[in-house]
């Protein structure tokens, strides 16, 4: 059912499904699989700062574990920039002899000195997040790859408490509004949100359309087997409809995937606006291989001319363009209800959820930053310095691998349809 043309937009489902599945996605999949976008640092040991909660999941595939030393494959001990398809082989089975989502950060030094020099300038004055620091004992940097996002089995009380604080409390919502969760509740929900001004409903629509698409990751890759010689992991399509299902979730499922949609021409306008950025002949994917550097850099600007180069999308210019005095007191408001949910993250028990809740934010954080900051990003010199606008290596890996996730998300919707209509 979620089809046609997408409130407070130009543009329509339709549009977004031919350009995505067919056009940005594959070209997307292939920039994530390399050295530059895989490894995220990630300090996964912060403190919960709202509420005292020491309850991790237990569940084996929310764990994190490195792999010992000596199982780590000789291509990243030695300091090889590249994983051979040998490594990558005794990677797979490192993982899976610990029958853990184990996240691998053990990199030698060699490659931990390359990584240093990724290290960018922050700014964090105009900053949506609350980003992790970098140089930090705990903080470890982790293979994206080895460390897919899929269903954990970490739900129930804890994972709904995450969701209500950041509704209930971050989503411009007055008290008395209940969310629309049970029978009944969602008129006066709409009316509210329809009542609002656009910037506090596509805050909304965002956040909604966050948890859509970690709904579809959990959806999409489901542990369907279990056993001591195989795990299968695969599409859930009951999980996906109790989600989803416009009767069984009395037409919220449809609304929840418009949000979706919404949010992938959020992060699309941004990668359009960002071009000037990393077209400099000075701005470098820097790995220490030269010339696979390179060929990033030019697949990473394909994809951003691919994204500039798209019919509908979505015109920010109506954000934030009322009374002057106004218009800061919201975009600041915005920016502070934004890194409250960053901060949230920290208290999510399961830790695979936690890298890709905190790496997802990052990177809706990094769209947000990119959209207020079009003046700066128009001023900045061919060669040279980019001083008024900076992106860091950390804001620029969570940027693609978020954007990758909601990619993935609306990919992810084309196979449940097919499914769907087998079904029938």
């Amino acid at each position: 059912q979620v089809t046609g043309h997408l409130d407070d937009c130009t543009c329509d489902v339709e549009t977004i499904d031919a350009f995505n599945n067919y056009k940005l996605f594959p070209r997307l999949n292939e920039l994530l699989q390399s050295d530059y976008f895989r490894y995220y640092k990630v300090n996964l040991k912060k403190p919960c700062p709202f509420w005292n909660d020491n309850s991790h999941c237990g569940i084996r595939d929310c764990a994190i574990k490195p792999c010992p030393s000596d199982e780590v494959p000789d291509g990243i001990r030695s300091g090889g920039y590249k994983y051979s398809e040998e490594a990558n082989k005794l990677a797979e089975e490192c993982e899976e002899a610990k029958r853990l989502g184990a996240v691998d950060a053990s990199l030698s030094k060699e490659t931990q000195q390359a990584v240093l020099q990724w290290t960018r300038h922050d700014d964090s004055s105009d900053s949506f997040c609350e980003a992790d620091d970098i140089y930090s004992p705990d903080a470890e940097y982790v293979d994206l790859l080895l460390n897919p996002e899929r269903y954990t089995g970490y739900k129930g009380p804890d994972a709904w408490k995450i969701w209500n604080s950041i509704y209930e409390e971050n989503c411009f919502k007055p008290q008395n509004v209940k969310r629309p969760l049970a029978s009944g509740r969602g008129h006066a929900f709409y009316k509210w949100l329809k009542g609002v001004c656009v910037e506090k409903r596509a805050f909304y629509k965002l956040i909604s359309g966050l948890h859509a698409s970690i709904n579809i990751h959990l959806s999409a890759r489901y542990l369907l087997q279990d056993t001591w010689s195989e795990k299968k992991w695969g599409p859930n399509v009951t999980e996906f409809q109790q989600r989803f299902d416009e009767v069984l979730t009395r037409g919220e499922g449809p609304r929840r995937l418009k949000n979706l949609y919404f949010l992938y021409l959020i992060e699309l306008r941004a990668l359009s606006k960002v071009l000037p950025f990393f077209e400099r002949p000075g701005f470098q994917l820097y790995t220490g291989n030269p010339s696979q550097d390179e060929e990033m850099k030019n697949q990473l600007l394909e994809i951003l001319h691919l994204a500039k180069s798209f019919p509908l999308h979505f015109d920010e210019n109506s954000f934030f363009k009322g009374n002057k005095k106004e218009a800061v007191k919201l975009k600041e408001e915005f920016r502070l209800h934004f890194k409250n949910i960053s901060k949230i993250m920290d208290c999510v028990g399961c830790f695979k959820c936690r890298l890709w809740g905190k790496l997802q934010t990052q990177g809706l954080g990094t769209v947000l930053k990119i959209l207020f900051s079009e003046n700066l990003i128009e001023k900045i010199p061919e060669n040279g310095p980019s001083y008024g606008f900076q992106l860091t290596r950390q804001e620029i890996v969570a940027l693609f691998n978020a954007f990758g996730r909601i990619s993935t998300s609306i990919r992810e919707l084309e196979n449940f349809r097919n499914i769907l209509r087998n079904m029938r």
